[in-house]
């Protein structure tokens, strides 16, 4: 079998380190990941600049591919350009922090993950409670056992898993929970700050939402220590409000157009911003006139 081993936290990071022996026992593992840390871009791909890939050695090894760019990426020039067979499966991980709840939307671990469905190709994301010491030699043993597992089971349709570990399965016999991903709001607000230099910024904060109480979620089957399975799926589509709008129907109804306004005019300098004046010479503009 042909493992596809990529993340969001970069090509040197601990949790891809702990995976890869791990997913060996499975099949030859090709490890292509982002060359720095990419959290929280989500399915963000890259078009608009030239994408760099350079092969990484450890010692006389060669221990994968580096990409400077997203999860995204390094799984579409992976299947495009650099497994010379095509991968059976794609492992995105280990995450360093849950990928649960609406977080899953946000996540570099799960876009790698779906960008692998897109391909028709059994795709995984695997994460960890955050720990400041956290043990991805276990996270990683757990993680095996539950890919293999699901690989055994694979059918026809399009498979694709989020895997979230946390920390209490790691200190005691681990069991793992079937669930829906919890789709309530997080608790968030921006922090405002000053800088040095008294200029504002702000940072975001919040907490987790409450565990559902209506049944079982990824966040409550993680709070009470289980391991977690969601089965996801990319079609996005909502399909009762499609039956509804295809039977309601829309009209259309030809209305005359306005004169569109112009784009509008490039601002110019920012009062106290230094530009060239004549010649060549620095000056400042200013909102006074002399």
């Amino acid at each position: 079998m042909i493992i596809l081993l990529t993340n969001d936290d970069g090509i040197y990071a601990p949790g891809l380190a702990a995976l890869e022996p791990e997913l060996r026992k499975l099949g030859d593992v090709f490890v292509v990941a982002p060359m720095h840390e990419q959290s929280g871009v989500g399915h963000a791909i890259t078009y608009l600049t030239p994408l760099i890939v350079k092969e990484v050695f450890v010692g006389q090894r060669r221990w994968g591919w580096a990409v400077e760019g997203s999860p995204a990426d390094c799984v579409k020039i992976a299947v495009s350009e650099i497994c010379p067979p095509r991968p059976d499966l794609i492992v995105s991980g280990i995450n360093t922090g849950l990928n649960a709840g609406i977080n899953v939307l946000y996540s570099g671990t799960v876009a790698a993950a779906i960008e692998g469905a897109f391909f028709r190709i059994p795709s995984i994301a695997v994460s960890l409670e955050y720990d400041d010491n956290p043990r991805f030699d276990r996270a990683a043993n757990i993680a095996r056992q539950i890919i293999e597992q699901l690989w055994q089971r694979k059918g026809p349709e399009t498979q694709l898993f989020n895997v979230n570990i946390p920390q209490a399965a790691l200190t005691r016999p681990a069991e793992v929970r079937v669930v829906p991903m919890d789709v309530n709001l997080y608790s968030e607000r921006y922090e405002k700050r000053l800088d040095p230099y008294g200029r504002p910024y702000y940072w975001l904060v919040g907490t987790p939402p409450k565990p559902a109480e209506d049944g079982e979620t990824d966040l409550s089957a993680l709070a009470q220590g289980y391991v977690t399975v969601t089965p996801l799926r990319y079609n996005m589509t909502e399909e009762r409000a499609l039956i509804r709008l295809r039977q309601e129907g829309f009209v259309l109804r030809e209305e005359r157009m306005s004169d569109a306004p112009g784009p509008p005019e490039t601002p110019g300098p920012l009062p106290g911003r230094a530009r060239l004046g004549p010649r060549g010479r620095r000056s400042v503009a200013s909102d006074t006139t002399g």
